[in-house]
């Protein structure tokens, strides 16, 4: 009994310096544990006082032998090896901050928001109201080549107008430090979709010149009515497709809506060439081929629009992903 109870205080003092090793911050003075409360003691997380692993545990992988530990043995924790580390950049010194600071910006463009409202205006004034609020009695003089030349002139002016409105597009959507960045990749069914859509709408209407001179359509069509019709509207859909492949090569952000804008115009035109037809004397096959040509190019401008709807869609996906 006497060795009994001499070895409970020793026991006691070794729970006290296990709770205080546990707990380095409560240093308190030690009390006395009843011998009727010492099993039910039970102690959480026990300090880890030995410095080295038993021989039944293996090392970390990432453990290294070469270098001391962070604590004083060699199977505790050891440092990463350097070769396998990943690399991060380290500022090394305040010259690095410098260069940092001083690394190129996006530049600003002051003009950039007027552009957004005078580039549309600029469209609106030249294609828009010389076309629909131009009485063309002052301006057609009847189906001969002064005609045709006063209404080229009108298309003329809106070419200007397009080409000046597709500059400042294409100055909004790609600024000047960020030029290699933001070239546009341009979709091959894209191309070939609108270099079809372009051709088949500008052949038929020479199928029809051709089949009018060899008499397969009554009555026959003269060539200047023909070009007073329909000549401004060749011309104007060969400079488009010319425009567009000039985009495509260029890489330019204004490919998208390049069709659209002169699609525009287009419709405007064959309804100019239905209000004419009556005037040089066009014959009933000649109205009905016009309106079949605005129906075809209604339907191509409301799927370019569908298109650009799209590719919205996936940019916008696209920037929330990155």
């Amino acid at each position: 009994m006497a060795s009994l109870t001499s070895s409970v205080p020793v026991m006691e003092k070794q729970v006290i310096l296990r709770s205080q090793l546990h707990n380095p911050g409560s240093w308190k003075v030690p009390t006395l544990l009843h011998r009727s409360t010492f099993p039910q003691t039970r102690l959480k997380n026990p300090p880890l006082l030995c410095s080295k692993l038993f021989p039944w545990e293996a090392s970390p992988p990432y453990a290294s032998t070469d270098g001391d530990s962070i604590i004083k043995g060699h199977n505790i924790i050891e440092p990463i090896d350097a070769e396998d580390a990943p690399e991060f950049p380290i500022l090394q010194s305040e010259e690095d901050v410098i260069e940092m600071k001083n690394q190129p910006s996006v530049p600003q463009q002051p003009l950039k928001w007027p552009m957004w409202l005078l580039g549309p205006s600029v469209l609106l004034v030249t294609g828009m109201v010389p076309t629909l609020w131009l009485p063309l009695s002052s301006v057609f003089l009847g189906p001969n080549m002064a005609g045709l030349l006063s209404l080229v002139g009108l298309d003329c002016i809106f070419n200007l107008g397009a080409t000046l409105f597709l500059l400042m597009a294409d100055a909004c959507g790609r600024p000047k430090g960020m030029s290699v960045a933001h070239k546009s990749q341009v979709p091959f069914t894209y191309r070939l979709w609108n270099l079809g859509a372009g051709l088949l709408g500008f052949i038929l209407p020479l199928l029809m010149l051709f089949a009018s001179h060899k008499g397969s359509l009554q009555p026959q069509l003269p060539f200047v009515s023909f070009l007073v019709l329909l000549g401004p509207y060749l011309l104007l859909l060969s400079i488009q497709m010319l425009t567009e492949m000039l985009t495509w090569h260029w890489k330019s952000p204004v490919w998208l809506v390049t069709p659209i804008v002169y699609e525009a115009y287009r419709v405007l035109q064959l309804m100019r060439g239905l209000k004419l037809a009556g005037e040089v004397g066009a014959p009933a096959w000649m109205v009905e081929s016009i309106r079949g040509l605005v129906s075809w190019w209604v339907l191509i401008l409301g799927i370019q629009l569908m298109r650009v709807a799209w590719f919205a869609g996936l940019a916008s996906q696209a920037q929330q992903q990155s």
